[in-house]
This record gives structure tokens, C-alpha cells and sequence, in this order.
């Protein structure tokens, strides 16, 4: 008998906790798209991504003519 009531309140706190936890997760996922939507995230994301795209491009560069170097001293 102490088993059926264990196993019944177990999934007793298991329905309760999983309709909690599932509204409180609705909630952090509507709010985290209404906040990745705001339009002053979204300037700083297209900021970020244009700053990262113009560091790539130097980078590329740098490597390029590092790359250019080793290979003419390789073939001396």
C-alpha cells in the first residue's frame, strides 16, 4: 500500500511540476523572442556581424601574405 501511495505522488508531482515547468519555460521563450526580436538587439547583432566580417577580411589578408612569405622562403 505505501508503494501505490508513493508511486501516486510521484506522478502526482511529477504532472503538477511538468505543467509548471512547462508554462514557466512558455515564459522565458516568449520573452527571449520578444527580446532577440527588439529592434536595438537586432542593431547590435547586424553591428556585430559586420564587425566580425570586417575582422575576417583582415585576417584573411594577414594569413595570405604570412602564407606568401613562408612559401617564397620554402623555395630558396
Amino acid at each position: 500500500m505505501k508503494k501505490i501511495a508513493l508511486v501516486a505522488a510521484f506522478a502526482l508531482g511529477y504532472v503538477l511540476g511538468a505543467r509548471a515547468g512547462r508554462r514557466r519555460y512558455e515564459q522565458i521563450r516568449s520573452k527571449a523572442k520578444e527580446l532577440w526580436n527588439d529592434e536595438h538587439v537586432q542593431s547590435a547583432v547586424h553591428s556585430a556581424g559586420d564587425a566580425i566580417g570586417t575582422a575576417a577580411g583582415k585576417v584573411g589578408d594577414v594569413v595570405g601574405d604570412k602564407a606568401d612569405e613562408l612559401l617564397h622562403k620554402a623555395r630558396r
